[in-house]
């Protein structure tokens, strides 16, 4: 079995790097090796500019948020985007690793006749600040119908007790509201799965191309309907026809053809980078104003870039000329 030595920068604080889907992953075909030092094959996300510390190893980025992957920095990507980039790139969408599981494992359901006697409608969301309005002006159009419970942090209206099992808590309503922080091409992450996952019909918004990937006769497709309000008649439908909501709870999630194997996928993906040779594995041009640029700032931390002195440090570190530092940094 071959051994390779692999890190992890620039993921968030919590990321654990010893026990994680592409861990195991990979530990289905090579010996692998955490080298905080001097990785062969370095793993790479969006919270900092570790990576650049790095210079050796080949440089897999992977994403969960709606960035779209900078291939002047990383060497391959794994994102929602929907993007062709050669063997560079892999849609692996965060709806299919949610949770550190893959999604195919939630497809299959039971629909018994209670679970139309279940409670309304909730809404568990914790982020305000970074999410599209449509979060709260459809949460607040709903609940002029009925009280939406909502249980998150964010405008909680159940006495502030928060969920220690989100899971649990929506299996008990007959809707969720699935509202993604931004409608992103591609972008469907957990605000979806979770419902799945509980059997409560998911009220989505987000991902326009939604029907790529999921079958939406089976839930409330915000985007289908030419208005929230239109949408809303939709859900006061359903929620006072068991028989209409049943069946529509009823279709599958995926139609066959949607469903992928996306855990084969990236296997694949990995597998066709480590057995290349190690030169012919990396891609990022060594050279160009621009990528020294961004190792430039990688040196300084974000509140010295920020200053007059900083941005003279980078003017020479470029050695760069009067012009560049007059034109780019107003110095």
């Amino acid at each position: 079995m071959k051994r390779i030595k692999i890190y992890f920068a620039d993921f968030w604080g919590t990321y654990n790097k010893t026990n994680n889907f592409i861990i195991n992953i990979l530990k289905e075909k090579y010996e692998v090796e955490l080298d905080a030092q001097n990785p062969e094959y370095l793993f790479c996300s969006y919270y900092g500019t570790q990576h650049w510390k790095y210079s050796n190893a080949v440089k897999i980025y992977w994403t969960g948020e709606m960035d779209t992957p900078d291939f002047n920095k990383y060497d391959y990507a794994i994102s929602s985007a929907p993007l062709v980039f050669g063997d560079r790139y892999l849609r692996s969408p965060v709806f299919a690793t949610a949770r550190n599981t893959f999604y195919t494992d939630f497809l299959n359901k039971d629909v018994a006749p209670n679970l139309a006697k279940r409670k309304f409608c909730n809404f568990v969301y914790s982020n305000s600040r970074f999410a599209h309005p449509m979060r709260k002006i459809f949460f607040e159009r709903l609940s002029q119908y009925k009280k939406v419970d909502a249980g998150g942090r964010f405008l909680n209206n159940m006495g502030g007790q928060y969920l220690e099992d989100k899971i649990a808590f929506l299996k008990e309503y007959k809707f969720t509201l699935a509202i993604e922080n931004s409608s992103v091409d591609g972008y469907t992450t957990e605000k979806l799965m979770d419902p799945i996952r509980a059997v409560s019909m998911p009220i989505y918004w987000g991902n326009k191309l939604i029907a790529n990937d999921f079958n939406t006769d089976s839930f409330v497709n915000v985007m289908d309907y030419n208005s929230i309000d239109e949408a809303v008649e939709e859900i006061i439908r359903l929620d006072n026809d068991d028989e209409a909501y049943l069946k529509k709870l009823s279709q599958k999630w995926m139609l066959d053809e949607q469903v992928i194997d996306y855990k084969s996928k990236l296997s694949t993906f990995l597998e066709n980078i480590i057995e290349k040779d190690f030169g012919n594995a990396k891609r990022v041009q060594s050279y160009g104003m621009m990528l020294n640029l961004e190792r430039a700032k990688s040196r300084l931390s974000d509140k010295l870039f920020n200053t007059k002195a900083g941005k003279i440090l980078i003017g020479r570190y470029l050695k760069s000329d009067k012009w560049l530092k007059k034109e780019m940094f107003n110095v």
